[in-house]
């Protein structure tokens, strides 16, 4: 990875800068397969919709959102953990949650910090507060990547994640299938 590349959690005040980066992760060719959310849909949403939802990816204790930001203030890259609980409907919907375990959600990194091992790192990121979680212990990270982004499944794997053998359809799309993949706690 290159350095002079901070990677932290986001901040209550950073509203703008994470709206700003879902939008662009938003104009991402490859958002089709990778997001459950139209750029339109998100440009419509009001300022309180970004506020509330960066505040909770900073403070609450069930999620949390990590950016990596250049030294020039640039965010290159963006990565979300949340807690799921067994018993509850995992976040795609489709699939029951039977352990403790966190969602990887929101993944990009802008296509000049691609190939840096950028991705790599918040991966790492997301995993180390995954495993620090205490109450209750987290069993497994896991995410869900489409059938049609070969890419996104080898960089996955690359990060130690495997197939678990689970597919559920793409929300809004039956004819599409979300393959998931996991790391279980060593």
């Amino acid at each position: 990875m290159s350095t002079g590349i901070t990677i932290r959690r986001v901040r209550t005040e950073d509203w703008q800068r994470l709206r700003d980066i879902r939008l662009d992760a938003l104009l991402d060719p490859v958002a089709p397969v990778a997001f459950l959310e139209t750029h339109e849909q998100a440009a419509a949403q009001p300022d309180e919709f970004w506020q509330d939802r960066t505040t909770k990816a900073a403070t609450a204790p069930d999620v949390a959102q990590f950016v990596a930001e250049a030294e020039d203030g640039r965010w290159l890259g963006s990565m979300t953990g949340l807690v799921e609980r067994p018993g509850a409907g995992g976040a795609l919907g489709g699939d029951v949650v039977e352990v403790d375990q966190v969602h990887v959600v929101g993944v990009y990194v802008r296509p000049e910090a691609r190939g840096t091992g950028l991705a790599q790192e918040l991966i790492r990121t997301v995993q180390d507060w995954a495993w620090s979680l205490t109450e209750p212990r987290m069993q497994r990270v896991r995410l869900f990547v489409h059938e049609d982004n070969p890419r996104a499944q080898a960089l996955y794997r690359k990060a130690g994640f495997e197939p678990t053998g689970v597919t559920v359809p793409m929300p809004g799309d039956d004819t599409r299938r979300e393959i998931e993949l996991e790391v279980p706690r060593g």
